[in-house]
This record gives structure tokens, C-alpha cells and sequence, in this order.
């Protein structure tokens, strides 16, 4: 045996995996430190091997399974494990909502100082083809010849080779391998860094970044693309303002809410929510859970394009939705008009301001609130719902520390209770805990 491969020997270690961290990475305790290994399952006991050595923990990725987890399970996915986009694809779908509501219910107790007078069940859906929006990563590599498609690699700069994706719905999934071969057959392959998609329920949109001018050679071969797959290509050779059709005109990207009869109109670069299905019984949820009566004002922040402003509208008196981006107001304006609705009105404001007060729809009482902010939270306007007179407030969230902060300030200080919790399966076989959360006035 080489010395290398002696070393290399020497170097595999055995643990006893305890825990989950946030990131899905197994926890173990080696020699009083926590290590970290990638796809390491609690209740395992694991051959792995050391990839960082740091002061207060280590790293490590997995190298055998000794003794498995009763949960893991097979990835569906062949690219599981060198790809970024999943982590816990080893996990049943069953035990990663249980993760999920450790994750959220501790951050609550741990941050907030606060715990919920009722567990909401876990929000569920489809858990494979869900994602209908994604940022695909494109890099010519000279080495494979070809331009590499997909996400990218778990702690690595580089792009992972995919060839099919289990999480993007079927018709985007299957479309990862024609476009490295389109990409590879341009003049400009090197000069495509990355591919947006919108998959709406009236076409899927790609919105390509191009840093060079495609040739005539070029444009043939795109538009041969589009004839081949039925898809709106969008090319994009700068900021989002210079986005645009390649060619013809654009088919307008929808999707419908029905229990409410309303469809939502988007453009290809707009933020809509991931996963399509489980979005539509997120905005039911919401708003049975909101409960807004004939007689009552609802306010609306980080309402975007109106997903939750509109179907809300059907059942209360007056909506008002408020969002930070100017264009999203815009559209959303038209979505009211489009579906009828004239019970509503959308107001551009930066809710991350400290003077909101000042605003005329601030100063307005409302019965109910309905928050879905960024990852950040809602600290800014936490003051503004204290002083609207709302007795309930339903707060969605994609990040459960900026809730459980949220919550403690609505708790401790705004004299509110939190009176429910509960996680949705947004993002299955992700780390990612969207979760929902209801305050009533005490």
C-alpha cells in the first residue's frame, strides 16, 4: 500500500450521528467538538472523513454507512449528493416536516420566547416536480466540451452536471439536457452565464442572459428551439429592464387560484411562489385562517402581485396591499381590474422604512393583517400593525429566526399572542422552512 493510500486510510473516522443542523448536515460529537458531516442521518453511526478542521467545530462528509437511520431513504435524484439544490433527498418526506417543525418551533422558543398555543398540521403537496421558478447557472467548459446546465455544486463554486432535475416540474426538468446542447452549438456559449424559468399553467418562459449579441447562425438555432419545445424565449443582455421576447409576441404567464376565481398574471422575472400547488392551499389556508368578515378592512403587506391581496378581496370589505417594488404594484393593479375586482387598492412603499406612519393608507384602521415578507422579516412595520387596531394578524414566513424575532416583538411588545404555528412543505427535500404563524390581539 502507497503512502498516500495509507494516509488516506488513517484519515476515515467513525461517529455517532445525534442531530440535524439547520442546513440538513448531520451532527456528531467527536473528541467534545461538533462535526458537521454532509448526508448523515440521526440515530447513524457513520465512517467519514474530515474535510475542515475549525476551532469550535469541524466538517466532515460521509463516507459509509455503518448502521442506517430507519428514515433514509433512496434519492430519487442521480445527481443527489453533488448537486446543491437538495439535501435531504436521503430523508423520507414524512421525517423532513418533522425536522422542519423542530426547526421553526425551536427558533420560536429559543429567539422569540415564545410558544404557540396550537400546532398547526404541516401544509403539504406534491414533493417531486413542484418548483416551477428557478436560476439555472450555464458555464462552457472546454474540457467537457459542451456548457454545463443545472445548480449549483454543494460548497463549490462550480456548476453541477446535471442532465435532469426531479425537483423543477417534468417539462423543465427534461429540458436541462436540450439546453446544453443548444447553449454548446452557439458562437457565444461562453458568454451565457445563467437561465431563468417560469413555469406558468400558459406556457413556460426562459429569460436567458446573454453578455454578447447572438450571430444570424445563433438566432437560427434558438428559434429552431423554440419551434422544437413550445417554450417563450426571453433574451437578457442586461439589468431586467433590457429583458425582452426573442421573437413574436410574448404569451401573457399565468396561474389561477380557484377557489377564489382568480387568475394571476406575471412576467417571466416576477417573484411568484416556488411551488405552484402547494401555493394554492397556502393562500386557502391563509385566508381561512385570517378570516376576514363582509364588514371588515384587511391590510396586505409584501403583497407583490396580489396573491393573497385578490383572493382575499372576494371575502372582505376593503383590501389594501402594499409592496416595495414598483412593478409589482403595477401588475397587481391590473390583476384587480383583469379579474373584477374593484374592492382593492395597492400602494408602492418601502415597508423596511422607519416612518411608514406618515403614509395616507398607514393611517387607516384595519381589522386584520396578512404579512409575507423577505427572508429579513417585518421588523419596520411591526409598529404600523400595533397601531392599525387589528385584532388578528397571520403572518407567512420563509425564514424561521426573522418569524421567531417577529414574533417575540408582537408577543412582548405590541400586545399580541401567538395563538398558532405551523410548517409548509414549500420547499420539499430542501433545508428551506416556510412556515405560517397567527397572532391575536390580547
Amino acid at each position: 500500500m502507497s503512502a498516500r493510500a495509507v494516509k488516506s486510510a488513517a484519515s476515515v473516522e467513525i461517529a455517532d450521528v445525534v442531530d440535524l443542523a439547520h442546513d440538513g448536515r448531520g451532527i456528531a460529537h467527536v473528541d467534545g467538538k461538533a462535526t458537521f458531516i454532509e448526508d448523515a442521518l440521526p440515530g447513524e453511526r457513520v465512517e467519514w472523513r474530515r474535510t475542515k478542521r475549525g476551532r469550535n467545530f469541524d466538517e466532515g462528509r460521509l463516507e459509509r454507512v455503518i448502521t442506517p437511520s430507519p428514515y433514509r431513504v433512496i434519492p430519487r435524484c442521480i445527481h443527489f449528493g453533488v448537486c446543491g439544490g437538495c439535501v435531504l433527498q436521503h430523508l423520507s418526506s414524512e421525517q423532513q416536516l418533522v425536522f422542519k417543525e423542530r426547526q421553526l418551533f425551536e427558533s420560536l422558543e429559543r429567539i422569540g420566547k415564545v410558544t404557540p398555543g396550537e400546532r398547526l398540521p404541516a401544509l403539504r403537496a406534491q414533493t417531486w416536480a413542484y418548483r416551477r421558478r428557478a436560476r439555472l447557472g450555464a458555464r462552457w467548459v472546454p474540457k467537457k466540451g459542451k456548457v454545463i446546465v443545472g445548480f449549483r455544486e454543494r460548497s463549490a463554486t462550480l456548476l453541477a452536471d446535471l442532465t435532469r432535475c426531479e425537483v423543477l416540474t417534468a417539462e423543465v426538468g427534461q429540458l436541462i439536457e436540450p439546453l446544453s446542447k443548444l447553449l454548446t452549438s452557439l458562437s457565444i456559449r461562453d458568454r451565457i452565464p445563467q437561465i431563468e424559468v417560469a413555469h406558468a399553467e400558459t406556457a413556460i418562459a426562459l429569460v436567458m442572459r446573454v453578455l454578447a449579441e447572438p450571430t444570424p447562425e445563433d438566432r437560427h438555432a434558438l428559434a429552431e428551439f423554440v419551434r422544437t419545445y413550445g417554450i417563450e424565449l426571453y433574451l437578457q443582455p442586461g439589468g431586467y429592464d433590457t429583458v425582452a421576447k426573442f421573437e413574436g409576441e410574448p404569451r401573457p404567464l399565468s396561474y389561477r387560484l380557484p377557489k377564489f376565481d382568480v387568475e394571476i398574471v406575471f412576467e417571466p422575472t416576477d417573484f411568484i411562489q416556488i411551488n405552484g400547488p402547494l401555493n394554492e392551499r397556502m393562500v386557502e389556508h391563509a385566508v381561512a385562517l385570517l378570516s376576514p368578515a363582509p364588514e371588515e378592512d384587511v391590510l396586505d403587506l409584501f403583497c407583490g402581485l396580489g396573491n393573497f391581496s385578490l383572493p382575499l378581496a372576494r371575502h372582505a370589505r376593503h383590501v389594501v396591499g402594499v409592496e416595495g417594488e414598483g412593478s409589482l404594484v403595477a401588475r397587481a393593479k391590473q390583476n384587480a381590474l383583469r379579474n373584477g375586482i374593484d374592492n382593492i387598492e395597492f400602494f408602492a412603499a418601502n415597508l423596511a422604512s422607519e416612518d411608514l406612519r406618515a403614509l395616507p393608507w398607514a393611517q387607516r384602521s384595519y381589522a386584520k393583517v396578512l404579512l409575507d415578507p423577505p427572508r429579513a422579516g417585518a421588523r419596520e412595520a411591526l409598529p404600523l400593525i400595533a397601531a392599525s387596531g387589528a385584532t388578528r394578524v397571520v403572518y407567512v414566513s420563509c425564514h424561521p429566526g426573522s418569524l421567531a424575532r417577529d414574533a417575540g416583538l408582537l408577543v412582548h411588545e405590541h400586545g399580541f399572542a401567538l395563538k398558532a404555528a405551523g410548517v409548509m412543505d414549500m420547499f420539499p427535500h430542501t433545508a428551506h422552512v416556510e412556515s405560517i404563524a397567527v397572532f391575536e390581539r390580547k
